[in-house]
């Protein structure tokens, strides 16, 4: 019997790379020997074939016909693949292609008196589980829409408990949507011109305030788009577009209006005179600072937006007033780059050492007579300049070293509190964003719009978050502090050294501030 099929060898080739080469593996297998088959072993695992099946695989289970002088045999080929792997194979026979054929099982039965030459089994797995580089093929539409996101109207939650909310509870109102009812039906209605579709014959368009709603949401809790359509029965891709629509759409109608950088010198010296009253600390035009906001490394982005803190990010950089408003942004650039590099290529920096942004010139400070330009303040990242004071980085500082940090820093807080409010109010800017980095500088953007338009109408809804001083100075650290806040960019400083006039101008009002002029009762006690 081992006379019949012992010339007869089965190559078992798994198909997982195509196209397939037939006419390669005929020819192979065609112009070799029995003998001649271990030889060339090796040349086919290099095209692919994972095994090859010996005499002792091919298993005799029947006799199919015995005239005495020859056995027709049913032969079973026991492939290298798992009981429940199903498969699809093509077999060839004498270099004719039996074409392909689905084989439920691991087992392949040929008839013997079939067998007068090589034989290859090609099989390939119907789209097994482990195999990671499987088919997918086009998914079927089953339903137009499923029935249970068809009763939107009737049982989500915008047609339902936002409403009640609204009547009822518009604390808890806003408590989901961080916007009260007022503020919600007016940034509904100016962006409905934006926003709204029209109806087809095979459906409605979604309401422009649900499309809202559902954008407040995810800015406020950063949940998944998934979650979100079971909230609102929206479908998750759906949700996907209309979050960007709806924050482009707010900046669009908003920036302008609420991001207002100042232009002329009287809106400068309002700003100056706000920092005077509520901290103290004179010719303030702003406070600088920015912060990570974590994103899904983009397809192609490399290390670009890797940062030092060992996660993707886009960096958010504002200048913030007294009231913690913010009236620059730049959003955008990648989390590699720190501080100076962002700052020094802004749009701002460059109209400042143009002299375009009207600011006012120097003037005596209070009780004094020296004029002294005005000027923002930063933290050590930041080159000295005379338009930009930091805090004296040195050890083993004098007490007058020491009690310019703390009232520069004391006024510098603004900015730590205000990014503080913004990640506590819209927590999505504490997740990992997945959007595109172009999506994502419109979703942040947003966000900032939304919080000035709160600082701006409810300045005194937030307040518990912020750093507050008893009445003896110290520090009350906010709310706001207790949650997890967004990363600080890269400390390291500008190598850009300071100006001999900037130095000379810190210098000047280091001792005016531990001067009678410009000294407070209490600045002394704290830095002890």
């Amino acid at each position: 019997m081992n006379d019949i099929y012992k010339p007869n060898p089965v190559l078992v080739r798994h198909l997982y790379n195509y196209p397939v080469r037939w006419n390669v593996l005929r020819s192979q297998a065609l112009t070799v020997q029995f003998c001649d088959y271990m030889k060339e072993y090796k040349p086919f695992m290099s095209d692919g074939f994972v095994s090859i099946v010996d005499d002792t695989t091919l298993k005799p289970i029947k006799i199919l016909r015995d005239t005495g002088a020859s056995q027709s045999l049913l032969l079973e080929v026991v492939l290298p693949l798992s009981e429940k792997t199903s498969v699809g194979a093509s077999i060839l026979l004498q270099g004719v292609d039996l074409g392909r054929i689905d084989v439920p099982l691991h087992r392949i039965y040929l008839k013997s008196d079939l067998i007068t030459g090589p034989v290859i089994v090609g099989v390939r797995p119907n789209l097994p589980v482990e195999h990671r580089h499987k088919r997918i093929d086009r998914r079927v539409r089953t339903v137009w829409v499923r029935d249970w996101i068809g009763r939107r109207s009737q049982f989500g939650f915008y047609a339902q408990l936002l409403d009640e909310l609204r009547c009822e509870d518009t604390v808890s109102f806003k408590n989901f949507l961080r916007v009260d009812p007022t503020m919600f039906q007016e940034i509904v209605n100016r962006l409905t011109p934006r926003l709204q579709k029209k109806d087809t014959w095979y459906r409605k368009a979604l309401p422009v305030g649900l499309k809202v709603a559902i954008t407040l949401r995810y800015l406020a809790t950063g949940d998944s788009y998934h979650s979100l359509m079971y909230l609102f029965r929206v479908p998750h891709n759906t949700i996907s577009n209309l979050v960007v629509q709806v924050c482009e759409a707010i900046i669009s109608e908003y920036a302008e209006d609420v991001i207002n950088t100042p232009t002329e010198e009287a809106e400068w010296l309002a700003i100056s005179q706000e920092f005077s009253d509520m901290w103290q600390f004179h010719h303030v035009l702003g406070a600088l600072d920015g912060k990570h906001v974590a994103i899904k490394c983009p397809a192609g982005g490399g290390s670009k937006y890797y940062n030092y803190k060992g996660f993707h990010s886009i960096v958010l950089m504002g200048l913030v007033d007294a009231n913690y408003k913010f009236k620059w942004v730049n959003v955008g650039a990648p989390g590699a780059c720190s501080d100076a590099q962002i700052w020094n290529q802004s749009d701002l920096k460059n109209h400042i050492i143009d002299e375009n942004m009207h600011i006012p010139k120097a003037e005596p400070l209070p009780n004094d007579d020296k004029d002294i330009p005005y000027f923002i303040v930063g933290d050590d990242a930041f080159a000295l300049r005379s338009w930009l004071m930091k805090p004296f980085s040195r050890r083993n500082m004098t007490l007058e070293e020491r009690v310019f940090n703390y009232r520069l820093s004391r006024s510098r807080r603004v900015v730590e509190n205000a990014f503080g409010i913004l990640a506590n109010r819209f927590q999505c800017l504490l997740s990992t964003l997945k959007q595109e980095p172009n999506n994502v500088v419109s979703i942040i953007l947003a966000c900032v719009c939304l919080h000035n338009i709160m600082r701006i109408r409810y300045p005194g809804d937030q307040n518990i978050l912020l750093d507050r001083e008893d009445e003896n100075h110290h520090l009350l650290p906010g709310a706001w502090r207790d949650e997890t806040n967004l990363k600080d960019i890269d400390d390291v400083q500008d190598r850009n050294y300071p100006s001999k006039a900037a130095k000379q101008q810190r210098l000047y009002l280091k001792h005016y501030y531990s001067s009678p002029a410009g000294k407070v009762p209490w600045q002394e006690r704290m830095v002890q």
